[in-house]
């Protein structure tokens, strides 16, 4: 088994006693084995990586988004989420095939390697093509097939069929990579017995759900016309929170559903930057926090957002709750860091990851200190949350094999999927 010890390196380690030291790493095939300031006792036969002017710390973790929708990157900005869904994203989205699917999730595990992101959610279409490029290129990522259930009750029960196919032949696949769950894509696209049945297969198979909710405030205001509550309680007497958790965007939410919510430990993936550009609006983060709730960061899908820069959630989630509340002690730097790599890790049940501690997978990223704006060496934890971006990312390993090197992609040929997705997004056009 192969070991690989990071000497003289700086390490952000998740761990509140002791958050950073100077010292040694060791991984020891996909785990880390020893982390300290000591260098271990026996080095023999290791492969030694200088961690000199180098910052490491736990890959992040993107707990809501779509992939293949990176081809759909500046095709349609500045509307709101319905114009945005029914006039222009969902009919592009009809003719994206298998092929184009590949090219657009190959081309979002790239940006989301070069810029520090080491576990991702995905909830779309062709998800077999989603898992196909996670195994090939060796991220880590919670997939699932996202239903939409606006059809014929025939070609429902086919997309739900499809969705627990492809939840059983992929969870725990790609050396445990690769884990799925149940994903009816929302309260509005999905009629209420179409969910029940969701949430029985969910049952089945033991997963978890994830589905968007209370993303705008026309949403919200929609279910109550149609179904007499809002989503929460909608969801809730539907028996989607018997199940292990996890909604997106959790925008517009009362004070008695942020303790509803708390109550059936629901995850909250905040994703700030698609609902700021969506004017979705600004999820009530410092309540749902206080209220025990567990909340971890995405981006929401490349067309929507539109990067992939896991860094750049980090620090909106640390800057728009301290401007909107007025208070700059709401959210701290080490909160917001928190929320992209632990409590995200543990938002999708994935409880040995996300840190850097013995026994732990080793999923690492290296940021390069000698840069003007990551100097001088002062709070290196608020260095990484209020100055650096995407593009500092030098180095990352997932289960102790290393994707990228020196800015350079080991497991993937960037240039071949660069063009590929450029082909692809043509032909949607033509």
């Amino acid at each position: 088994m192969n070991k690989t010890w990071i000497k003289n390196g700086t390490f952000i380690t998740m761990d509140e006693s002791r958050p950073v030291i100077e010292g040694h790493l060791v991984m020891d095939g996909s785990k880390i084995s020893y982390i300290g300031t000591e260098a271990p006792a026996q080095t023999e036969g290791m492969e030694v990586v200088d961690g000199r002017n180098k910052l490491y710390m736990p890959g992040l973790v993107n707990t809501h988004g779509h992939a293949a929708m990176s081809l759909l990157r500046g095709y349609a900005d500045d509307l709101n989420l319905q114009v945005w869904l029914q006039e222009k994203i969902w009919p592009m989205e009809g003719k994206i095939d298998a092929p184009k699917a590949r090219a657009g999730v190959m081309l979002s595990i790239v940006e989301m390697i070069k810029s520090g992101t080491t576990t991702f959610v995905d909830m779309y279409d062709n998800m077999d093509e989603t898992a196909k490029a996670v195994e090939e290129t060796g991220v880590r990522a919670r997939l699932c097939r996202g239903v939409i259930g606006l059809c014929p009750p025939d070609v429902q029960t086919a997309k739900l069929e499809e969705a627990v196919r492809f939840a059983k032949d992929w969870h725990g696949k790609a050396e445990g990579r690769i884990t799925t769950m149940m994903a009816p894509h929302a309260p509005y696209t999905c009629p209420p017995d179409y969910i029940e049945r969701i949430v029985q297969a969910a049952h089945d198979l033991q997963l978890p759900i994830h589905t968007h909710m209370s993303e705008t405030a026309r949403e919200v205001q929609d279910n109550v016309d149609q179904y007499g509550a809002r989503p929460v309680a909608h969801l809730e007497k539907l028996g989607v929170f018997t199940r292990p958790t996890l909604v997106a965007h959790g925008v517009h939410l009362t004070d008695e559903e942020i303790e509803i919510l708390a109550r059936h430990d629901v995850r909250v993936s905040h994703n700030p930057g698609s609902n700021l550009k969506l004017a979705s609006g600004v999820a009530r983060l410092i309540e749902l926090t206080k209220a025990g709730v567990l909340v971890s960061l995405g981006t929401d899908g490349a067309a929507s957002n539109n990067n992939l820069d896991m860094f750049e959630e980090v620090r909106l989630a640390a800057l728009i709750h301290k401007g909107v509340s007025g208070d700059p002690t709401a959210i701290p730097a080490a909160q917001a860091l928190r929320m992209g790599t632990l409590d995200g890790a543990r938002s999708i049940w994935l409880e040995d990851t996300g840190a850097l501690k013995e026994g732990y997978a080793a999923d690492i990223i290296s940021l390069k200190l000698d840069q003007p704006h990551l100097a001088p060496k002062t709070d290196l934890i608020s260095h990484v949350v209020y100055s650096a971006a995407g593009q500092d990312t030098c180095d990352m390993w997932v289960n102790g094999r290393q994707l990228l090197k020196n800015r350079v992609c080991l497991t993937v040929d960037e240039e071949k999927v660069m063009a590929e997705a450029a082909r692809a997004y043509g032909e949607l056009l033509a």
